[in-house]
């Protein structure tokens, strides 16, 4: 079941947050750490109804942001897909334990949905560099390369996808 969080889960999300970064940092991926993502960044996107969470027998294995919000570095990708509006993912993460069981999938289906039922045309996202298994995940989801952007942890490669029409 995917549905928006509720601010009682925001302790549940940062041991998501931190069991993700720990197994990332693991790997040598130095994507997030104590000062990104924190509680008060996921207080504030669960009080504006952006955080979904992935909920399976009763437990919470994964959440996504769900936005319109672009960040200033956007500006410079030579995107594709310009008509219309469009719906950026954030934070995506999925706990370790339930890494490899279609979590993430589950979490970016539900994020095409809800850009056609609200009248999306494309999806755009970063993903770090360093981070082949998140690179690999939208790259098997369709979504195509735009460019890259470097922010504080590095350089991400920015993200596209239209969905104005349902892929098979």
């Amino acid at each position: 079941m995917i549905r928006k969080a509720t601010k009682r889960e925001v302790v549940r999300l940062m041991e998501i947050v931190r069991a993700a970064s720990a197994s990332m940092s693991a790997t040598g991926i130095d994507q997030w750490d104590e000062v990104y993502p924190n509680a008060d960044v996921l207080k504030r996107d669960i009080a504006e109804g952006n955080l979904y969470v992935l909920e399976e027998n009763k437990i919470v294995q994964g959440m996504v942001v769900l936005n319109d919000f672009q960040d200033k570095e956007y500006a410079e990708i030579c995107w594709k897909y310009t008509n219309g509006k469009q719906l950026v993912v954030h934070r995506l993460c999925v706990h370790p334990d339930f890494q490899g069981m279609g979590v993430a999938k589950g979490l970016m289906a539900f994020a095409e949905a809800h850009a056609r039922k609200n009248g999306y045309a494309s999806i755009r996202l970063d993903s770090f560099t360093q981070n082949p298994t998140s690179e690999g995940l939208y790259t098997k989801l369709g979504y195509r390369k735009a460019g890259t952007v470097t922010f504080r942890k590095g350089v991400f490669y920015c993200f596209e996808k239209d969905v104005t029409c349902e892929q098979l």
